[in-house]
């Protein structure tokens, strides 16, 4: 029986008390809905399996002591099969102690489960997983960085909770559409094409002819300008477009004596249309590589060029939230709970760049069908910079007619530090002052860095221990999963080698403590899965496989699969110890048989979670 079985069945219970008049005043309605009742693992196991405190839930609406409830839930699921002990405790808490076979069931259930493709192409379970976000298309756009740039650590993180994200989600039942946004429309991206000018100029010796060869003070820096400015350079030529031949203008310095840059001139469009398309190839490879698939590419440019942000706007004109005022376009977001109203269309007549925004959630929300399905939700995951940009993005949810928080979701990831001989790490060999994410993969593997940045609540900041994570020791958290898996398929081995198969298991013999702490766990799997699902929570994942982990690596030091002689040492001792030791190190047939169920199991969980991070199972280590 597992806690979501248990959980039905006390909801089960609370209906029939109050069908029989046990339950005083409480009746059908006040009755919460059977996921109120989940059941929780009692951290001192003398406790029993599993704890429950329904009474205590339900004791003030029924106008009972919570101990009397309690009871009345304790005579009925001792009655109920595969309940071997029920207890109140304390104020009223229900400890429910299973009998070994029921508790064991959960083994078959874990290996009769339909298996499914990886990305890799190996087989995983599909136990835990569900359909109750079937239905639904959401919207994830994630990373989303300018194209005028590698992806830098905080994109990283991104790139793998949102692809962790989308893989928990589908395993909720979900359809997720992956899509990135390259903000390839305003003043980055004009930033971005004077600065290779720059770097193109420099390289050339073209100073002394008007070129300016400094990087403007708000240029991009880092040997990748440089690089790229020599490919348009060699594009260019290629192409038998001569770069000094085209008009250009050097805007001198500003106020402080600091170089500006390019003017926009017929060179620095060259090397804008040629660079750009260079830049998101780049990008796409770093995802490719980081195991990261995008179902939409969305260009910003596009929005203007095929009219949706005049589209939009009408939109919200017609719903009375647009004015003018001093020669501006304005949204009345303070109409919807924002702090002031907000600029679209400057009195010079450029769009803003909320204007954009506007558009692209107004596109998620009403395609049809190319890029991709409509969003019944859009999940935007934002760096930390955006904390400021919500309340206007929920306003502009809420004006169009949608409910913010449901149809828009916001997610707000934190700081990334990367630490190496216990500090921090701020330069790229390739970017100058940030470490990118090629960076990452090169010093510790793509395994090590989706793991790592994944099994931290993205609301919290985290530290990328470089040394801690190339590291083969068990206070390296992937090593310690990925191990775990590797040690189960070598049980594996040994097992086909002693010719010690599955044939004939007892499941009610898998009966000793450390057998119970791995069921308990497994059993657990489903609620983690769908836990991770509602709360946008993927570190949940990493965190319940290191747990998982740890019971494993226990038991596997406990118990034996392959029987072997105790010592003569171990013969000497009581005969109590001796028993003990007989179970733990030379199992019958059955028993045997069963311990290497449970390791298949295992198995079959760790590379299941390990796949919904998008990390390898390997078999050997």
């Amino acid at each position: 029986m597992n806690p979501e079985a248990l959980s039905e069945l006390i909801s089960r219970i609370a209906h029939d008390l109050v069908a029989a008049g046990k339950a005083g005043e409480l009746t059908e309605d006040l009755i919460p809905s059977v996921a109120r009742f989940a059941v929780m693992r009692p951290k001192d196991r003398a406790h029993g399996d599993w704890a429950s405190n329904a009474a205590m839930q339900l004791a003030k609406k029924a106008g009972m002591k919570p101990r009397d409830l309690a009871e009345l839930f304790a005579a009925e699921l001792t009655a109920a099969e595969g309940i071997s002990k029920v207890e109140v405790a304390g104020p009223g808490f229900i400890n429910i102690t299973l009998d070994s076979a029921s508790a064991a069931a959960i083994v078959d259930q874990i290996l009769a489960a339909p298996k499914t493709a990886s990305d890799n192409g190996a087989a995983v379970s599909t136990f835990g997983r569900n359909a109750h976000l079937g239905g639904e298309t959401l919207n994830l756009e994630f990373v989303s960085a300018n194209p005028t740039g590698p992806i830098h650590i905080g994109g990283t993180r991104w790139a793998a909770t949102g692809d962790s994200m989308a893989r928990v989600l589908e395993a909720n039942g979900a359809k997720v559409v992956r899509e990135y946004y390259f903000n390839d429309h305003g003043e980055q991206i004009n930033r971005f094409a004077k600065s290779l000018v720059s770097a193109w100029a420099a390289f050339n010796d073209l100073g002394d002819k008007g070129y300016q060869t400094e990087v403007p003070f708000d240029g991009y820096k880092g040997a990748y300008i440089g690089e790229i400015a020599g490919r348009v350079q060699a594009e260019a030529e290629k192409d038998g477009v001569d770069l000094t031949a085209l008009s250009h203008e050097d805007q001198g310095l500003n106020a402080d004596g600091e170089p500006i840059g390019e003017a926009d001139s017929e060179l620095r469009e060259e090397f804008r249309k040629r660079a750009v398309p260079m830049m998101f190839d780049e990008i796409r490879k770093s995802m490719k590589d980081f195991r990261v698939h995008f179902d939409v590419w969305f260009h910003e440019n596009s929005l203007y060029q095929d009219g949706e942000v005049d589209k939009a706007i009408a939109v919200l004109r017609d719903r009375g939230d647009i004015y003018e005022k001093d020669g501006a376009t304005w949204f009345a977001s303070t109409n919807h709970g924002d702090d002031k109203d907000r600029v679209i269309i400057k009195s010079n007549g450029e769009f803003a760049y909320f204007a954009a925004d506007i558009a692209y959630y107004w596109n998620k929300r009403h395609r049809d069908g190319e890029p991709s399905a409509p969003a019944d939700v859009a999940i935007y995951m934002l760096g930390a910079d955006h904390h400021g940009y919500i309340g206007r993005m929920m306003a502009m949810c809420e004006a169009f007619g949608d409910k913010p928080g449901e149809n828009m979701q916001i997610l707000i990831g934190q700081l990334v530090n990367v630490m190496k001989d216990g500090r921090p790490v701020r330069m790229s060999k390739r970017a100058g002052n940030v470490v990118t994410i090629d960076d990452l993969v090169e010093a510790i593997g793509v395994d090590a860095a989706r793991y790592s940045l994944a099994r931290t609540d993205y609301n919290s900041p985290v530290d990328i221990d470089l040394d801690l994570l190339a590291s083969h020791s068990n206070d390296n958290p992937v090593y310690y999963v990925q191990y775990a898996h590797a040690r189960s398929c070598n049980v594996d081995r040994n097992a086909e080698a002693a010719n010690v198969t599955a044939e004939g298991a007892d499941l009610s013999l898998l009966d000793t403590e450390s057998d119970g702490e791995v069921l308990a766990a497994l059993a657990q799997w489903p609620a983690v899965v769908k836990e991770a699902g509602d709360k946008r929570a993927p570190h949940r994942v990493a965190r319940y496989l290191e747990d998982l982990a740890a019971a494993y690596h226990k038991w596997y030091n406990v118990e034996r699969v392959v029987p072997m002689d105790l010592t003569g040492l171990e013969e000497r001792g009581d005969e109590a110890e001796r028993k003990a030791l007989r179970v733990a190190k030379a199992p019958e047939p059955a028993r045997a048989a069963a311990r290497l169920k449970l390791n298949d199991a295992v198995q079959a969980v760790i590379a299941s979670g390990l796949d919904l991070l998008g990390v390898t199972a390997p078999d050997k280590m």
